[in-house]
C-alpha cells in the first residue's frame, strides 16, 4: 500500500501535501483506487479520524498498520471490504478523511481548481490570498490557484463558509447561480444547492454587497447579523434566526424549532440516503435538537426517537430508511 496514503490518514502530512495527495488521485486511478480503499477499511474499523479525537484515532490506526504488516491479513480484509458499500453510508468522516474531487482548466487566464465534496463529508480550505472556506456535503467550490486579476473570483454549489482576507485593493466574487456576492473582508455562509428554488446568505462579521442575478447592478448590502434570501430576483432580509446552525463547520448539526420533513431533507443530503416517510403527520412535528455528525444516520435517528417517538426500518441493501408511526 502506497506509504503517503497510510501517512494522510494518520494526519502526518500537511496541508499542502494532503492537497497534492488528493490532486494526483483524479489522475492516478490506481492510487484513486487505493485511497477509497482505505478509506472503507478505516471505516468499518472505526478508526476515521474525528474532530476531538485525533491523537486517539492516530495510535490505534497505527497499532493496526503495524499489526496488518506482520500478520499480512489482505485476504481477511478483502472478505471485509465485500460489506463496505453497505456499511459505509452509516459512517461519517470529517474534512481529513473525505475523498475528493479536482480539476484544472489550464487553459484560463487563472489556473483553475474544482474541489467537490462528497455526501457525507467536509472539507476545509485555505486560498492563496489566505481566505478560509469550509465546504459541506456535495459541495463544489471553483477557484484559482493563484489570484491575478483585479477581483478574487470563485464559484460555488452547495454550502459553504467563508471568512475573507482582507484586501481593500482585490474584492472577493463569489458567483452562485445567478446569484453574485461581492465582499472586502468578511465571515459569512452561503447555501445555494443546485435544484433548490431559494438561496440563503447569512452574514456574520464585515459587509457584502449582493446581487440577486448578473443584471442586478445594485444589489443589496448586508450588515452583521442579516440573512438574505434569494428566490429568483427577489432578496428578502430578516435577521439570522439560529446562529448556531454554523456549527456544521464542526460537525455539529444545529436545528431550533424545525419541522422533521426540513431535518430529514439535510440529513439524506448530509449522509446521501433516502428517507421515506409513510405517515403524512409526523411531518407536522418541530424540533430543537443538536446532533454530532460523526454519530452516523442511524444514532441521530435514535436520537430523535426520543423526542418524538417513531418506528424506522433501515434498508441497508438499498440505501433508505422508512419512518412510521
Amino acid at each position: 500500500m502506497n506509504n503517503i496514503i497510510i501517512k494522510y490518514f494518520k494526519g502526518e502530512l500537511s496541508q499542502d501535501e494532503r492537497l497534492e495527495l488528493l490532486r494526483r488521485m483524479d489522475e492516478d486511478t490506481a492510487l484513486k483506487a487505493a485511497f477509497v480503499r482505505h478509506q472503507q477499511m478505516l471505516a468499518l474499523l472505526e478508526l476515521a479520524p474525528v474532530e476531538g479525537d485525533e491523537g486517539k484515532a492516530r495510535t490505534k490506526y497505527g497499532i493496526f498498520m503495524d499489526e496488518r504488516r506482520r500478520k499480512s491479513v489482505r485476504r481477511r480484509l478483502t472478505r471485509t471490504l465485500h460489506y463496505a458499500a453497505v456499511i459505509l453510508f452509516m459512517t461519517v468522516g470529517t474534512w481529513s478523511a473525505a475523498y475528493l474531487y479536482f480539476s484544472t482548466d489550464k487553459n484560463a487566464d487563472e489556473v483553475m481548481q474544482s474541489l467537490y465534496v462528497p455526501a457525507g463529508q467536509r472539507v476545509s480550505l485555505t486560498l492563496a490570498d489566505g481566505t478560509v472556506v469550509w465546504l459541506n456535503a456535495r459541495t463544489k467550490l471553483t477557484y484559482p490557484s493563484t489570484f491575478h486579476r483585479d477581483e478574487r473570483q470563485v464559484s460555488l454549489e452547495g454550502e459553504a463558509w467563508f471568512d475573507v482576507a482582507k484586501d481593500t485593493k482585490k474584492p472577493f466574487v463569489i458567483s452562485s447561480g445567478d446569484m453574485k456576492i461581492r465582499v472586502l473582508g468578511t465571515s459569512f455562509n452561503i447555501c445555494h444547492y443546485p435544484g433548490e428554488t431559494s438561496a440563503c446568505v447569512s452574514l456574520v462579521e464585515g459587509s457584502l454587497q449582493l446581487y440577486a442575478h448578473e443584471n442586478d447592478h445594485k444589489g443589496v448590502y448586508l450588515r452583521p447579523n442579516d440573512e438574505a434570501t434569494v428566490a429568483g430576483r427577489k432578496i428578502s432580509v430578516t435577521k439570522i434566526p439560529n446562529p448556531q446552525r454554523f456549527l456544521w463547520t464542526k460537525g455539529i448539526y444545529s436545528f431550533e424549532n424545525e419541522s422533521i420533513g426540513n431535518i430529514l431533507k439535510k440529513l439524506e443530503l448530509y449522509y446521501d440516503i433516502k428517507i421515506n416517510v409513510e405517515d403524512a403527520t409526523i411531518l407536522q412535528w418541530r424540533y430543537t435538537v443538536k446532533l454530532r455528525q460523526r454519530d452516523g444516520i442511524r444514532e441521530i435517528l435514535r436520537l430523535m426517537q426520543q423526542i418524538h417517538k417513531f418506528k424506522m426500518t433501515i434498508d441497508e441493501e438499498n440505501n433508505t430508511v422508512t419512518i412510521t408511526k
